[in-house]
C-alpha cells in the first residue's frame, strides 16, 4: 500500500480535469486506486435497481471518486493549493503547509 499525504476530513482544491477549481472535503481515501473521493466535488448520476435499503430505486446523485494527483491541499492562509511537508513539533511527526508553514 502506498501512503499518501492527503487524509480524510482535508480541505482539497482540484487541480485538473472537469471540477478544477472546485474545493472541498475529503470524505474517503482508496489507497488500492490512489483516488479520492470529495464532498459535493464529482458528483455523477447512478442509476440503481430498487433494493432493501432504496426500494423506489431510480436515479441517485453521488461523488466519484478522482485521482489523487489531481487534487491538492488547501493552504489555511492564503486559501491556494500547497504541498504538505512533515516536522517535529514538541516530540510529535506534524504535517505543514509548504507555502505557509502554518500546521494542518
Amino acid at each position: 500500500m502506498t501512503k499518501f499525504k492527503i487524509k480524510n476530513g482535508d480541505n482539497v482544491i482540484v487541480l485538473a480535469g472537469r471540477e478544477k477549481g472546485k474545493t472541498g472535503e475529503i470524505v474517503r481515501v482508496i489507497r488500492s486506486k490512489s483516488r479520492v473521493v470529495i464532498q459535493g466535488v464529482n458528483t455523477v448520476k447512478k442509476h440503481t435497481k430498487p433494493s432493501a435499503t432504496n426500494p423506489q430505486g431510480g436515479i441517485v446523485e453521488q461523488e466519484a471518486p478522482i485521482h489523487i494527483s489531481n487534487v491538492a491541499i488547501v493552504d489555511p492562509d492564503k486559501g491556494t493549493p500547497t504541498r504538505v511537508g512533515y516536522k517535529m513539533d514538541d516530540g510529535k511527526k506534524v504535517r505543514f503547509a509548504k507555502k505557509s508553514g502554518k500546521t494542518l
